[in-house]
């Protein structure tokens, strides 16, 4: 009797970690309520596209939780999962950490640096509080988000992005 226990422990213990090797860490988006199982099924839909996603609702509701999910169940889950905290940015340096800049753009830049919407390409950007930014940063924004292009600071090519945005 001991021996048939070990021996369903031994098994129990590699099946476990098989699936532990096998599987994406997953989000954990945890609850059975009616409220939760409509949000999963709206990001599932959501997940099998490239379209924009708006995740809306109060500070500290899970938004970043939904956008991992989406991106994770998506055709992008293997690739980049950028996450900006829009707020947490100050306003002289958004240009910046969104787009980067060229070798010598400005005082200190030593070297060509990526922003964050070129090192999300081929992936995902998360742009939580996005309603935080200035105005004339959401309008430099648009630009990227309508013709999927952007220039880094102090340079003058055209770098072409597939970027999925979530916001």
């Amino acid at each position: 009797h001991f021996r048939a226990l070990e021996q369903e422990h031994r098994r129990f213990r590699l099946a476990h970690e098989c699936r532990k090797e096998n599987s994406r860490e997953e989000p954990p988006i945890i609850g059975l309520s009616s409220g939760l199982s409509g949000i999963r099924r709206m990001a599932d839909d959501v997940a099998a596209t490239l379209t924009p996603v708006l995740i809306t609702g109060e500070t500290g509701t899970g938004k970043e939780l939904i956008a991992e999910y989406i991106q994770r169940h998506s055709d992008r889950a293997e690739r980049p999962f950028i996450k900006v905290n829009c707020a947490a940015i100050p306003e002289h340096l958004l240009e910046n950490e969104f787009f980067g800049h060229e070798a010598n753009a400005f005082t200190g830049a030593g070297r060509m640096t990526k922003g964050r919407f070129e090192r999300a390409h081929t992936g995902t950007i998360f742009l939580d509080e996005i309603g935080e930014l200035p105005e004339n940063a959401q309008s430099k924004l648009l630009r990227v988000l309508e013709y999927k292009e952007m220039e880094r600071l102090g340079g003058s090519d055209t770098i072409r992005l597939d970027v999925r945005i979530i916001a």
